[in-house]
């Protein structure tokens, strides 16, 4: 996997505040309270996941997600 990307998808927990964020494709799920504290929490996650540098991804794509409701 060297030379690749993981994606997390990112969301805001509007009801308690902070973020999520699962990577697509495997098993990885973190969260923070800002986003810096997420990006660390993230690449910690990562690091923990691959504990082998030849099978960690060189790049890590953040995908916020955001729902927007519209009233009829």
């Amino acid at each position: 996997m060297s030379g690749t990307e993981i994606i997390f998808e990112v969301s805001e927990d509007e009801l308690d505040g902070g973020y999520s964020a699962s990577a697509l494709g495997f098993g990885i799920h973190t969260q923070g309270d800002t986003l810096d504290e997420l990006r660390r929490n993230v690449r910690e996650a990562v690091d923990c996941y691959f504990d082998d540098d030849t099978a960690r991804p060189r790049l890590i794509r953040l995908h916020f997600v955001r729902d927007e409701v519209l009233v009829a």
